[in-house]
């Protein structure tokens, strides 16, 4: 098949090599190099040279997709037995952590969005109050490791200060419940402020 496996010192050890692109110079020096993954001789202009060894820039390819390593980066992996890009190797051994909403595994191929050092899945990325889903230019604000928009972080800022400020709880208070005595229709009803408090 034109692949050369490669033995890790270990089965669980991952191996990562560069791949460069270098000048046969075959003519120059006379000492012609063989292909570690076919075993011909190397005659073309351009080798490569990946895990110390040399290769046609044909037969230095992904074991997983088939993509020729020489064109898709100048990075490529081993691990058990096999020569992987970046994308396979990823795909198949890689995690990017965990998600900071749903605390699922989260591949390390999929796409994320990362607030400070939180990770999470695309669709977890809403605000942890009101599940608002953000859209490009939405501000949020990451308090108590919790994403929230901005609407939910002023209020809960709101409630923070009025915690630590009892005199204007106490005014809030009293203008509710001055509303609730002035209000004498049936229809309308005036929750009492206690009612309405969120606790954070």
């Amino acid at each position: 098949m034109g692949h050369t496996t490669v033995t890790p010192t270990a089965p669980a050890t991952t191996i990562q090599s560069s791949v460069s692109s270098t000048p046969n110079l075959v003519a120059a020096t006379g000492l012609a190099k063989d292909c570690a993954g076919c075993g011909k001789r190397i005659t073309e202009r351009f080798l490569l040279k990946a895990l110390d060894i040399f290769w046609h820039e044909d037969c230095l390819k992904c074991g997983c997709c088939d993509c020729r390593l020489g064109e898709v980066g100048s990075t490529l992996y081993t691990k058990a037995n096999l020569i992987l890009c970046k994308r396979d190797y990823l795909r198949l051994f890689g995690t990017t952590g965990y998600c900071a909403a749903c605390n699922k595994v989260i591949p390390a191929f999929e796409m994320v969005m990362r607030a400070k050092n939180n990770v999470y899945h695309l669709e977890c990325f809403a605000c942890q109050q009101c599940n608002h889903r953000f859209c490009v230019g939405d501000r949020f604000y990451l308090c108590d490791n919790k994403i929230l928009c901005e609407y939910d972080y002023e209020e809960r800022l709101v409630f923070a200060s009025m915690a630590c400020n009892p005199s204007s709880l106490a005014h809030i208070r009293r203008q509710v419940s001055n509303l609730q005595v002035k209000s004498n229709t049936p229809s309308k009803q005036i929750l009492p402020f206690s009612n309405i408090l969120h606790v954070f």
